[in-house]
């Protein structure tokens, strides 16, 4: 007899109990609203498209076991995500599809904001494009005399605990683009934000650059999965 054929993780198929499940969990979210769907349900309804024949409810359970949160969920590197059992490519490519919807929706947000009128929003945004990364990424919120943010750029993509800055092409894109402002984000993998005596020195360094030339360093914003520092708040610069 021929052997026994398994279905990749996205096609197996099982007993579908979970139908009417899902038409409850439907039924709630447009009625109630999402806030009254837990994180493990809102995750079980954003993979529905994915697994069409599976029950999505262990999954979502299995990826908020192994990551904490909806967040850290959405932004895992894929090479964690596939370490999941019971995961497959399509599952992966629509969690994906999520981190890349609210990176979208946060960048929309805060460019047509004055971005010092609301900086909750600034660090929201911050977080949520670069709390979870794995590596460290060092960014850079261009601002015009209005504060209103003119262009928001990766300068640099490092390792996981450190990223190369140079303060001199830092404020020659600035001069490029005509900015009157800075925001100097990075995060830290390691999800604690304290700043390090390197991040301070380096700030400074932009700063004595950047002064002579009329653009402020508004800020240089840490941010990690455990919360955010502020250089400016902790009087560091």
């Amino acid at each position: 007899m021929p052997g026994k054929t398994s279905n990749p993780p996205d096609e197996a198929a099982e007993t579908p109990h979970y139908h009417g499940h899902r038409e409850r969990l439907r039924e709630r979210f447009h009625g109630a609203g999402p806030e009254a769907l837990s994180d493990y349900e809102l995750l079980e309804m954003a993979l529905f498209p994915a697994l069409p024949r599976r029950d999505t409810k262990p999954l979502a359970k299995a990826l908020l076991k192994t990551f904490g949160s909806f967040a850290e969920v959405i932004h895992a590197p894929v090479a964690r995500l596939r370490e999941v059992d019971g995961i497959g490519e399509a599952s992966i490519n629509q969690i994906k599809l999520l981190a890349a919807a609210a990176n979208r929706v946060a960048k929309g947000e805060i460019k047509r904001k004055i971005a010092l009128s609301s900086w909750n929003d600034v660090i929201d945004y911050c977080r949520s494009g670069m709390a979870f990364a794995a590596k460290e990424q060092f960014r850079l919120l261009f601002l015009d005399k209005r504060n209103q943010l003119i262009s928001d750029e990766v300068q640099q993509t490092g390792t996981v605990d450190h990223t190369p800055v140079y303060p001199r092409e830092v404020i020659k894109r600035a001069l490029e683009l005509s900015a009157t402002a800075l925001i100097l984000v990075h995060n830290h993998p390691s999800g604690d934000p304290t700043p390090s005596q390197a991040d301070i020195q380096m700030t400074k360094a932009i700063v004595d650059i950047a002064t002579p030339l009329g653009i402020s360093v508004h800020d240089h914003i840490i941010v990690g999965k455990n919360g955010h520092a502020s250089l400016k708040g902790m009087r560091l610069i």
